[in-house]
């Protein structure tokens, strides 16, 4: 990272889904969840066919919201049901959107494996006196057993969901919050994420340095393929992170 010398670090804030686990680990889970669903209503398309469907109508449904400063991501994952019911020329259930959103709910918590590297980097960077904080586009119903499932409470100071602070990312409430809770400027801290659109342009906006975290062959699925926000820094693994961290100072190099 640039400027290596002219600011001290407090505090990394970290994404959730798609930084500290991979959506490719609950992919499966997802993609059985849609299927059902479909078939509750009756469709005879392929599988195939379904999961295309669900792709663009999560993307379609992802675009919609973008622009809002703040929605529940129960009313996204609604949306898109709507969507790929649409899609498929299927007649919903007046339940299918609330059973649609429970049963995402449900195999996303189940599916959730942290990446291999995530606890020990944790454990590191904690031990350098940086304070760690959590910030998630995501309801409070969906992070809370998250956070349990996955063990990660006492490896955070604070956990941040977009319901708490009434903000989603890309926009920059949420990032002020995140910040009046670690008590530090945004030249003090580091956002970690896999989105150039809601962690690397959210963070950048408000002054952040940001790193982002990528895999072979991918972009989030949040992203359109041609966004180019650019990060301060480009990881491949958690484990790279205190590489960029000062052992001695908390400084970002």
């Amino acid at each position: 990272m640039s400027d290596p010398a002219s600011n001290r670090y407090q505090a990394v804030f970290f994404d959730l889904g798609g930084t500290l686990f991979s959506y490719r680990d609950v992919g499966r889970w997802t993609f059985h969840a849609v299927i059902d669903g479909a078939k509750r209503l009756g469709s005879d398309a392929p599988k195939r066919e379904i999961g295309l469907a669900y792709r663009k109508a999560s993307q379609r449904a992802n675009q919609r919201y973008l622009d809002r400063p703040f929605y529940l991501h129960r009313d996204l994952f609604i949306d898109t049901a709507r969507r790929l019911v649409e899609l498929l020329d299927l007649t919903p259930s007046d339940e299918f959107g609330e059973w649609f959103y429970a049963a995402q709910r449900e195999v996303m918590i189940r599916g959730m494996v942290l990446r291999r590297d995530c606890l020990e980097t944790l454990e590191v960077l904690r031990s350098r006196g940086l304070l760690l904080a959590l910030v998630s586009n995501i309801d409070d119903d969906f992070l809370e057993p998250m956070l349990e499932h996955l063990s990660l409470r006492p490896r955070f100071d604070h956990w941040i969901s977009s319901e708490r602070a009434g903000s989603c990312k890309p926009h920059s409430g949420i990032f002020h919050y995140a910040l009046a809770r670690a008590g530090c400027g945004p030249d003090e801290a580091v956002f970690v994420g896999d989105s150039r659109v809601h962690d690397i342009q959210g963070a950048r906006a408000v002054g952040l340095r940001s790193v982002l975290i990528t895999e072979e062959g991918g972009v989030s699925h949040l992203d359109d393929e041609n966004f180019r926000a650019e990060p301060d820094h480009v990881i491949r693994a958690l484990s790279e992170l205190p590489g960029l961290v000062g052992a001695s100072d908390g400084r970002v190099r």
